[in-house]
Formats: C-alpha cells, structure tokens, sequence
C-alpha cells in the first residue's frame, strides 16, 4: 500500500512527457493512486510574447486539447486521471490552492533551472514550494527509469527541536517508497564537522582540540544505531565527511541513487539552508529530491 493517495504533477505549457510526468504516471500505476495533471500558464506576459490575445487563446487551446489527449491515453493504462489548466499570476498560490483543494499528498514537479543572475533578483518557484507547500514535494530532474530503483534517505541526526522525529519521518517515507517501487533503500548522513560548533551543547562557539573528532565518532555512532534500527544492511549505509554539497554531490556522481528523501523543517531558517544545501544539490542533472515535510 502506498503512503501517498493523490499525486498532483504540475507541468508549463511548452512541456509534454516530462521526467516527473513520467515519474507521477508509474507511482500512481504501481499504487492505484489518483492522478491529477495541472498545466499551470504564467498570466504576466513579460517579454510580450502573447501581446496578440489570440495567440494568447491558441496558446491555452493548445494546451488543452494535450490535456485530453494524454488523460485519454493514460486513462486507457488503468490510471485514474484528472486533469486542469491553470492560468494564473500567481503560479506559487496557484499551485498552493490545487494541493489544498484537490486534497493531494504529494505534488510532483519537474527541476526548474534557473540561471544564477535570475536566482539573485527572484526566489526560483522550487525553492518557493519546498518551503512553503504543506505536503511532500518531489522534485525530478532527470530519471533512468519511470520508477526509482535506488533510494537514499538523507537524515542529519539532529536530536534537537524536531530534528530527531523529522530523520525517522525521512526512513519511513524512504522505506515505503522503497517497498512500493522493490527498490533498494539506503541510508545516508554528512559529517561536517568543521560546521559544527561547542554552541551546539550551550557552551558558545569556540572549538577545542579534538572535537572535531569525538563530533565524528558520536554522529557515526548515532547514525549506526539509526541503521540497525531500521534493519539497513551496513553496505547499504553511507557516512560522508565534508561540505554537504560536493559530498551530496559527488555521492550522486559516483552512485546510481535515482531519490534522495531529505527532511523539509517548518521554519524561516529553512529557507537559507534551501538556498544552499538543497538547491545546489537540485543542480546536478541526475538529482531527485523528495522532501517530506515536518509533521509535529
């Protein structure tokens, strides 16, 4: 049985048989879960490519007779399918709203990459829905197969706030993945100790020889157990050391992981370390992110 019900791909206009279409279409085959198919159509006519109201309206008729045609075509797979043009000013509510009122648990969108000098003057849309949509979010970039087949969940070991409950959310959702698609699960944890600071246990910010070490040791320590906990074979379980982004990146590099499941915390902080960590790692081309949503 699958944890997610109804899945809601969101596509643009010019797009047509996208990874993530792809990737929504295979988990609701392989778990009967309800599809809904949104083409969300930017209204704001910057660049005044649609100045002429008919090309405006051949635009939308366009996209609407794609909808019924690809509803018709996976109805005929056996998939329950909706479908729904949008056209809006406001693309991030837009997408909000539907999620809300279509009841869905996990919205599906293709990496949207942006260039670096339009990320300085505006927050990309992806790093908009990982902070502010109150359901998981899966993210695709570029996919091998319709359905994953190695699966990572990426946890922090954080035993404070909801840090803690939020790494056990991250394996449970990565394992049911995992049973639903017979993929392999791993499990995965950056050290960077250089990060990591005696304020942490309210003693201020200053280092003291040899603390980085015993910083490595108890997170590998906690990251065992969290292994044996949930019966992850040792060779299946991944403790890297650096900057989180090249060691994220680099393990993606190396390996043929097809989702990484990280933790989506329910605070502002969020969004600077989405700025970061998360949104560089959605920059390599064979990256997917599914992130699961801090439930208190």
């Amino acid at each position: 049985m699958s944890q997610f019900k109804r899945l809601l791909v969101m596509l643009g206009p010019q797009m047509r048989h996208t990874p993530a279409l792809q990737r929504a279409a295979a988990l609701a085959e392989s778990s009967g879960a309800l599809l809904d198919v949104n083409v969300c159509v930017d209204d704001v006519d910057t660049f005044g490519l649609m100045a002429d109201s008919r090309d405006r309206e051949r635009l939308l008729e366009h996209n609407r007779q794609w909808l019924a045609d690809e509803a018709e075509q996976l109805r005929g797979a056996g998939l329950d399918v909706s479908t729904e043009l949008l056209l809006t000013r406001d693309p991030l509510g837009s997408v909000l709203a539907q999620v809300e009122r279509l009841g869905c648990d996990l919205l599906v969108k293709d990496v949207q990459h942006e260039p670096i000098l339009k990320r300085l003057l505006v927050t990309p849309l992806d790093w908009q829905l990982l902070k502010d949509s109150p359901v998981a979010v899966h993210l695709v970039s570029d996919i091998r197969l319709p359905l994953p087949r190695q699966i990572a969940a990426a946890v922090d070991l954080n035993s404070h706030g909801d840090g803690e409950h939020l790494d056990q959310q991250v394996i449970r959702s990565a394992h049911a993945l995992a049973l639903q698609c017979n993929a392999d699960l791993h499990l995965l944890h950056v050290c960077d100790a250089a990060k990591t600071h005696i304020a942490d246990f309210g003693a201020g910010t200053v280092t003291m020889p040899g603390f980085d070490g015993s910083v490595r040791t108890a997170q590998r320590a906690a990251f065992n157990r969290l292994g044996d906990h949930h019966q992850i074979a040792l060779e299946r379980r991944h403790f890297l050391e650096g900057p989180a982004i090249k060691a994220i990146t680099q393990y993606i590099a190396h390996g043929r992981v097809d989702v990484i499941v990280m933790g989506n915390h329910r605070h502002d902080a969020l969004h600077a370390f989405l700025g970061g960590t998360t949104a560089h790692v959605l920059e390599h081309p064979l990256c997917n992110v599914l992130a699961i949503k801090s439930v208190r």
